[in-house]
């Protein structure tokens, strides 16, 4: 029973020893290899590879793949016009050299993110520093991106390479800090206030225009309507006085007789009226007497004068 128990823990301590003798390198990283702190191997194949085992030898992995970093401050930058402007930005880049990158830079990436973040921001102080404001948010933004990541290639790949690759730089935001931005909207509030009162006064000048015209128009109109309808009136009348003329020609004791007719209806046709004549002597009631012409009107019998005094006398006194 106690060789037995030997015997599984030999195998337990063996199978222990060669787990720690064994390692698995993945295809997204690299695997270095330390023996006693010293860099041994730096393995760039993905597999299953072997070690002495620990503390003679240990493992460490460092990504490969492409890492993004983000700017890590919002402290303003001066442009070439002395306008405080802040931005932000992201890199991205990539580990080439696990053993340049471990002896020069760190032993994990977030030692690279570091000292890469004050690289590109000094890079973009610079670049920042001989640009306007309009420049740097026009098309000239894309030289600006470029000439800072030429900038930090120069520095990861200078006398003392750090064993990176700085693949892109770009920057997502662009604006003025908090103090300016307040005024610049605050200016643009009152600019788009004047603009709009500007449109509303402009509009209301060519409205009292059009309303002024229109009223013009229509006096004009009124006008020649109403000489129009004088013209036609005046050329009515003339007619009918024509008219009345060339009939009252052909027979002036009739024209004689509807005159009389006429005054009668203008005098005594109205209720209130009251003529004081004496109907037998007066010339007005000449035509009731048979006196007034010829033809229809002496045919018509005389009206007494007792009658033509009561029919006068029916109506109200005349003042």
């Amino acid at each position: 029973m106690n060789r037995l128990g030997i015997i599984i823990a030999a195998l337990l301590v063996v199978l222990a020893v060669a787990s720690s003798m064994l390692f698995v390198v993945d295809q997204r990283q690299f695997g270095v290899v330390y023996a006693l702190g010293q860099i041994k191997q730096v393995i760039t194949e993905p597999g299953l590879h072997f070690k002495l085992p620990p503390p003679f030898q240990n493992v460490r992995y460092i990504d490969k793949r492409l890492l993004t970093m983000d700017s890590a401050d919002a402290e303003p930058m001066l442009t070439a016009e002395k306008q405080r402007v802040v931005i932000d930005w992201f890199v991205r880049w990539r580990i080439t050299d696990p053993l340049q990158y471990i002896r020069n830079v760190g032993l994990d990436e977030q030692a690279g993110a570091v000292q890469l973040n004050r690289v590109v921001r000094n890079a973009f102080q610079e670049e920042i520093n001989r640009r306007t404001v309009s420049e740097l948010l026009s098309t000239r933004r894309d030289e600006l991106m470029a000439d800072v990541k030429r900038e930090a290639q120069e520095v990861v790949k200078g006398n003392n390479p750090w064993g990176v690759d700085v693949v892109d730089v770009r920057i997502t935001r662009a604006d003025y800090v908090d103090a300016i931005t307040e005024s610049v909207y605050r200016r643009m509030e009152a600019e788009r206030k004047r603009v709009a009162n500007e449109l509303r006064s402009t509009g209301a000048a060519e409205g009292e225009k059009i309303r002024a015209e229109a009223d013009r128009q229509r006096e004009v109109t009124i006008a020649n309507a109403y000489r129009e309808a004088q013209k036609v009136k005046g050329e009515g009348d003339a007619q009918a006085a024509a008219v009345y003329n060339e009939a009252f020609g052909r027979d002036p004791q009739f024209a004689q007789f509807y005159r009389s007719l006429e005054a009668y209806k203008s005098s005594i046709g109205k209720r209130g009226d009251v003529l004081v004549l004496d109907p037998s002597t007066s010339e007005f009631f000449r035509t009731f007497r048979g006196g007034g012409g010829s033809g229809g009107a002496s045919a018509a019998t005389p009206a007494p004068p007792a009658a033509a005094a009561a029919a006068a006398g029916t109506s109200a006194p005349r003042r």
